[in-house]
């Protein structure tokens, strides 16, 4: 009995040591990316700190997903960026707090779950859109130069971007910086295991950063304010712009595209473990009390980061006191260090976030949905071309709208059997799902059908008849009927 007491006092400092060991690792992971989120999503780079601060404090401490590790995401770089260069960075805190609001309301209502409904492709097609304007967008930064507004001009402008940076020696040597990181990052891995330790983007970001340091080299920095000033909590002037349907839109598409990255990477994480599974409302929960708090904080939105997450369980963490631990990191290096991101390469942040857009676009998943399911293939495309082509909203929309249509159209199978003996009445049948959507296939086949014999319609094989359907079929019937021969006979469903 002695011994066993012993061993239940011991238990925790197993785990607390592997989750301290933890995070580090994804302190270490979450640096560089927080920084480089802010810096491209047009906001001071505290503000990325402390968006992952609140994700290791607050969101860390609530239940849902164990080792699920938040922050700022490069899939919401895009978004935030249009929406600060749109309405200013001073309502970047009330579009926050609203979409967090949101969450709460839908996980009290028990509508996580729902979020796993959404078409795999829509979602693969969002992160693809933002990867691909991520990746333009970052490859100005990485030449020092500024980025068009749109994702259309971004695309077209690149060939110019590229002359004007090798004719000039500045933009070169910021160019140079950002691809040796992103080579850095490639090869990482290829490495030997002990080198590896070290997570592949701070290994980039301070490889660079020592090289722009100690060689001299002339490429702009961080910009750093502080910590303290660079929080700036929404005023009510900045609350009255949500009477504006262009904000109320971007609210919606902080929370769709916040949601649905977080729950998706929760199924991911929990395949990576063996321990307690994701409570989806309350994720969902957890992830809007977050989003609140750096609302009223004016930072980015956060979502669940699978790149993140996932160094967390590879470190071998136990318990949520990991990503707890990790925000704690965050918050004292952004109290006493905040001078440190003054020496970092604003290209090298780019190169990061060029590597990370690279990620998110599914060259070789894309090969296989082609082959094998090429509709949610084309659907996956759409959304990803809607997204550069218009918006980030508007291309979500699209590319659910084609996956419910897909979806109807794929239930609305129908088959019309028709037997004819050669004497007495024809018998049409039909089966399967009749909605408006087949309404043309039946229509042709009954008016196939001889006007001068009677006709005997069994509707009992359907498992599925919409009104338009039903409607359509009575005016057939009754002009079938006006020709003098047996009125048509209808047997319905029982």
């Amino acid at each position: 009995m002695k011994e066993r007491r012993q061993q239940r006092r011991a238990w925790p400092l197993p785990h607390l040591r592997a989750d301290v060991t933890s995070s580090l690792v994804v302190f270490l992971v979450a640096l560089p990316l927080c920084v480089g989120v802010a810096v491209a999503s047009g906001v001071p780079a505290e503000l990325g700190l402390i968006t992952g601060i609140v994700g290791g404090l607050v969101t860390g401490l609530l239940p849902g997903s164990s080792l699920q590790v938040s922050g700022p995401a490069a899939g919401l770089t895009v978004l935030v960026f249009e929406a600060v260069q749109k309405y200013g960075l001073s309502a970047l805190g009330v579009l926050v707090l609203a979409a967090g609001l949101l969450q709460l309301l839908m996980g009290t209502l028990r509508l996580g779950r729902w979020f796993r409904a959404i078409s795999v492709a829509v979602v693969e097609g969002m992160l693809a859109g933002i990867g691909l304007v991520l990746i333009a967008g970052q490859l100005y930064a990485m030449a020092d130069a500024k980025a068009p507004s749109t994702g259309l001009e971004k695309i077209a402008g690149l060939p110019g971007m590229l002359v004007g940076t090798i004719g000039s020696g500045t933009a070169m040597t910021a160019f140079g910086i950002g691809a040796g990181t992103i080579a850095v990052l490639v090869l990482w891995r290829k490495l030997p295991k002990a080198v590896q330790v070290i997570p592949a983007p701070l290994a980039a970001v301070g490889l660079a950063t020592a090289a722009s340091f100690f060689l001299g080299l002339p490429v702009a920095k961080v910009e750093v304010k502080g910590l303290l000033a660079a929080i700036q909590p929404p005023g009510m002037g900045d609350f009255a712009q949500l009477a504006g349907a262009g904000m109320v839109g971007t609210v919606l598409a902080f929370t769709l595209i916040a949601s649905a990255e977080s729950l998706f990477s929760a199924a991911a994480v929990d395949r990576l473990h063996h321990g307690p599974r994701t409570q989806y409302d309350k994720e969902l929960m957890a992830q809007g009390a977050g989003n609140a708090v750096c609302g009223l904080l004016g930072a980015l939105p956060m979502t669940a980061v699978i790149v993140r997450s996932a160094a967390n369980v590879q470190a071998g963490a136990r318990t949520k006191a990991s990503r707890v631990l990790h925000g704690v990191w965050l918050l004292l290096f952004a109290a006493l260090l905040p001078a440190a991101l003054g020496v970092i390469p604003l290209a090298a942040l780019a190169g990061v976030l060029v590597y990370s857009g690279c990620k998110l676009i599914p060259v070789r998943e894309l090969g296989k949905l082609w082959r094998d399911h090429r509709g949610e293939a084309l659907i996956l495309i759409i959304t990803a071309v809607a997204i550069v082509a218009v918006s980030m909203f508007e291309g979500v929309l699209i590319g659910l709208a084609l996956a419910v249509a897909k979806t109807a159209w794929e239930n609305s199978h129908v088959r019309v059997e028709v037997i004819d003996k050669g004497a007495g009445p024809i018998q049409a049948y039909l089966m399967g799902n009749a909605t408006f959507l087949r309404l043309p296939k039946i229509l042709d086949a009954l008016d196939a059908l001889p006007q001068n014999r009677p006709i005997e319609l069994h509707l009992s094989g359907l498992h599925h008849l919409d009104h338009a359907c039903r409607t359509s079929l009575e005016n057939w019937a009754a002009r079938h009927t006006t020709s003098g021969i047996e009125p048509v006979r209808v047997t319905s469903a029982s």
